[in-house]
């Protein structure tokens, strides 16, 4: 029996398992590196214990170090969650010669389908259809070449070790092949250990459907439906959907049987998810078989009301499955979106820093978070960036689809860049929801979706200059604010923000006039507390949640992030507080690359203080005030943190 489970991985999938581990009595055990001491899935879990450094090598991909823990804290099992090690033969042999419950399947069926070609062969022996390629063990740039023009373009490369898009490149032409495969073995090898490629025709239009297959050490099998996977980029799923739509039943119920098959021939045990490609005429192409519970689980456990991490545990401990085929019902439809700190507009470039704020949607019927942060987390460069997923259910597939985008709608998240603009865009996109879009879909509909959060309005501004005029006054009493007042004149304020400028004049208490460019706004507040802003604007209702970041102000309004800059204030009385003219904290976690001043030295207000360099671009703080510098908390190549003070200032 399972009484203490480790779970060897990081982030959302141990919150995950440890939701229903906790729930069926077993105590908790999380690993954690070096960079993730303060995460959340340590927070979480019963127990938790350091592992090793920063990069993965020497913490989550370490077998031995694993081990060890395992056994020294007494664990009965291992759970290995998705990526990381829980595909690898070696760690799932380690765990057994240790006499620890390994929460997969055999090491035998894990070698089985570790290897693309070899798992393609051994499909093709028991007549699961394969796609035409090149599985060879002859990996000589010659060989592969010749193979290249025989199976013919265009053809995709694939790591024959590995999965997750690593190392897949499509190829149009023989000229394109050698520099394909160079490249191709070089990212194989670093990710996976194994250079071996293989080749297949690459279908532009295809979808990528998969089905989740269980199966127990007593010789039963099942099929939990399918799912829908073809929204992807850089071949990496970013939203997920159950069943996959517009499959037709014959199609499906084929493909079903096809998986079972799939799993049978090589022993499987465990939780396993067998992928194919669809064509246009709907004929399927097994791809791979995943030896471990998908990213993308939680689509199949709402249409079918089943715990699968709860199964695992159980199949693990060698009990049956607690259902048979003719009893496994779907329910509705779900769909699920992969929240990513990333930049989309620059080639899903990934975006570290700490999370200054974070909001997630509110609770619904239907709706489910799979998170693994919280607001003041820090998003590494060693892991994959992804924040959690958020996971809808409806009666129907556009009821699900309405329910995500509503949530996605709901999300705020400032510090660092996400997705989730994109992810709104193609679930409101009339392609997306007529069903059955190819893994091609965001190429082909770039131009009608949101790569980032939309550009700061005229009526943003205005509505940002309001809050800001109104920065020291308590919720509905913005008549006590003595910003902007003039003797025998309208009280004026001018927002200078890098967008635009933005004239607030205060016609009477908690009403505003704002000139933005050639624009005028009337502007009634209605409600203001210290992160949210309730007022009409031109005869609209705004309920805005707002997120004060010093130099940065974050809007969040009618499911758009709208971020301004401030640049500075021009009051027709007082002089602007410290963080509108400038600041002594830095705004984002960084590198100081100049130090402009020295102890004991009399600055002017606006003078450059310290320079950092935070993601690729500098941010110099300036004094906020006349005064002399006192103390200088960092020099020259020091890492700093959101928030931190860089200079002491004395005022003169």
């Amino acid at each position: 029996m399972i009484r203490r489970l480790l779970v060897a991985n990081r982030g959302e999938i141990v919150c995950r398992i440890v939701r229903s581990a906790r729930r069926l009595g077993i105590t908790t055990i999380a690993v954690y590196s070096d960079a993730d001491r303060q995460a959340q899935h340590v927070r979480v879990a019963d127990e938790a214990y350091h592992l090793g450094g920063a990069a993965a090598a020497e913490s989550y991909l370490h077998i031995d170090k694993l081990i060890a823990l395992a056994q020294r804290v007494g664990a009965d099992a291992v759970h290995p969650g998705y990526g990381f090690l829980s595909e690898n033969a070696q760690f799932a042999e380690g765990c057994h010669d240790a006499g620890l419950i390994f929460v997969g399947p055999p090491a035998a069926a894990i070698k089985a389908m570790g290897s693309k070609s070899e798992s393609k062969a051994a499909m093709a022996a028991v007549g699961v259809p394969v796609a035409p390629g090149y599985h060879g063990d002859e990996q000589t740039p010659q060989r592969l070449a010749a193979e290249a023009t025989r199976v013919g373009f265009p053809l995709i490369i694939k790591a024959s070790a590995g999965g997750g898009g690593k190392g897949m490149q499509v190829v149009n032409s023989a000229a394109e092949v050698a520099a394909a495969v160079e490249s191709a073995q070089r990212l194989a090898r670093t990710a996976f250990g194994d250079d071996r490629l293989l080749m297949e025709r690459y279908f532009p239009k295809a979808r990528h459907v998969e089905v989740q297959i269980f199966a127990d050490s007593h010789g039963q099998t099942l099929s939990l439906f399918d799912r829908d996977c073809s929204v992807q980029r850089r071949h990496q799923k970013i939203i997920e959907e159950a069943p996959a739509p517009g499959l037709r039943a014959e199609v499906r119920a084929s493909m079903a049987r096809a998986a079972v098959k799939s799993a049978q021939a090589v022993g499987y045990v465990g939780a396993g998810t067998v992928e194919f490609l669809v064509d246009d005429a709907q004929n399927f192409y097994f791809m791979e078989m995943n030896t471990r519970l998908q990213v993308e689980h939680p689509v199949t456990e709402l249409i079918a009301g089943i715990d699968l991490v709860e199964w695992q545990l159980r199949i693990a401990q060698g009990e049956r499955l607690p259902r048979a085929q003719p009893d496994i019902t779907q329910r509705g439809f779900a769909v699920e979106a992969r929240l990513y700190a990333e930049d989309p507009a620059r080639d899903y470039l990934p975006s570290v820093g700490k999370i200054a704020h974070l909001r997630w949607p509110e609770d619904a019927a239907g709706l489910r978070l799979d998170t693994g942060v919280e607001a003041g987390d820090e998003v590494s460069t060693y892991y994959d960036p992804m924040l959690g997923k958020i996971i809808a259910w409806g009666e129907s597939r556009a009821a699900a689809i309405d329910l995500l985008r509503r949530a996605l709608s709901e999300t705020e998240i400032a510090g660092v860049t996400t997705n989730r603009a994109l992810l709104s865009s193609v679930l409101a996109d009339e392609v997306f929801r007529a069903g059955a879009v190819g893994t091609d879909f965001l190429h082909l509909r770039r131009a009608q979706l949101s790569f980032g959060e939309p550009d700061a309005a005229h009526a943003d501004m205005a509505l940002a200059a309001v809050w800001c005029a109104s920065n020291n006054t308590a919720d509905n009493a913005l008549w006590e604010d003595s910003r902007g007042w003039r003797l025998a004149a309208a009280p004026t304020t001018t927002w200078r923000f890098a967008e635009g400028t933005a004239g607030v004049e205060c016609l009477a208490p908690n009403t505003y006039s704002v000139q933005v460019g050639d624009e005028r706004f009337t502007v009634q507040v209605l409600a203001r507390g210290a992160k949210t802003l309730h007022a009409e604007c031109q005869g609209q209702v705004y309920r805005a949640g707002i997120f004060d970041a010093g130099r940065e102000l974050h809007l969040f309004l009618g499911g758009r992030h709208v971020t301004l800059t401030r640049v500075r204030t021009d009051d027709t009385l007082q002089a602007a507080g410290g963080i509108e003219q400038g600041s002594l904290l830095t705004p984002l976690p960084g590198t100081v690359v100049a130090v402009h001043v020295a102890v004991g030295q009399q600055v002017a207000r606006g003078l450059p203080l310290v320079t950092v360099e935070a993601m690729k671009m500098e941010h110099t703080l300036t004094a906020p005030y006349d005064g002399t510098v006192s103390r200088i908390a960092y020099g020259l190549t020091d890492r700093v943190q959101a928030g931190a003070v860089l200079v002491e200032l004395s005022p003169l």
